[in-house]
């Protein structure tokens, strides 16, 4: 799964490209994934509620 990641400051801060209103952050980059991991974990189990996805839109002309 596609991942945005930056730094700001002191940390890495970042979201899965399916979930971009859930952001999460790290004070090292291997922190952050690991913390992307965990999220991705919880919303597949149904731990957050509402979650809002993107996914691909296909039309046909």
């Amino acid at each position: 799964m596609a991942k945005v990641l930056w730094k700001d400051g002191n940390y890495y801060i970042g979201f899965l490209n399916d979930y971009p209103d859930y952001e999460t952050q790290g004070l090292t980059k291997e922190e952050l994934v690991e913390n992307l991991r965990s999220l991705l974990h919880d919303i597949r189990s149904d731990q957050i509620p509402f979650v809002r996805k993107v996914e691909e839109l296909v039309v046909s002309a």
